[in-house]
């Protein structure tokens, strides 16, 4: 399948809301390079499309294999975030489906007495969240808190760490991690 370089590029700087000016700035590019290409006037060589794919920011495999023609889904509904918990404890996680998610967002419910296990947790990036309703105890490292609504933590996740809910009834929380974990 042969790509239309131009429109494609034209399509993609539109998705991303940014003007052919933007677009040659961010990249050190003319905004008439953005024109001719967008065109068709001029095809560019793999390291001037690299070049310009850097100010959106975007990789050459990424431009290829992105496909315009679906749009991405950008809202989801109660019963289209997928459940990965264990039924004490309830992970809805938004966008499951998403190709190349760099962040995971979950409601979670904890139901009484539920915690995350024994074992401390452990892993690369990033979490932060929020109490909506009920108390959560936050283990991190040698630091403990129980926190109710309102309250939020943010951490790096390569610190041992653990939930528990500590209340007399369930807890939930809007949580977010990067890179996503799950």
């Amino acid at each position: 399948m042969t790509i239309d370089v131009g429109t494609h590029l034209k399509n993609v700087r539109m998705m991303y809301g940014l003007s052919q000016r933007e677009l040659a700035k961010r990249a050190g590019v003319t905004n008439g390079t953005i024109s001719l290409i967008e065109q068709n006037r001029v095809s560019p060589s793999i390291s001037s499309l690299k070049k310009v794919l850097d100010g959106i920011p975007m990789s050459l495999a990424e431009f290829f294999t992105l496909d315009l023609q679906t749009e991405p889904q950008v809202f989801y509904g109660r019963d289209e975030m997928t459940d990965i918990g264990d039924g004490n404890i309830a992970f809805r996680l938004v966008a499951a489906k998403r190709p190349n998610r760099a962040l995971a967002i979950m409601h979670e419910t904890y139901g009484v007495d539920a915690d995350t296990g024994g074992d401390m947790l452990s892993h690369k990036g990033e979490e932060g969240g929020i109490v909506l309703t009920g108390r959560l105890e936050v283990t991190v490292g040698g630091q403990s808190r129980v926190l109710g609504p309102g309250d939020a933590y943010y951490f790096s996740s390569a610190v041992p760490h653990r939930f528990r809910n500590a209340g007399t009834e369930p807890c939930e929380i809007i949580s977010a991690s990067t890179p996503p974990t799950f």
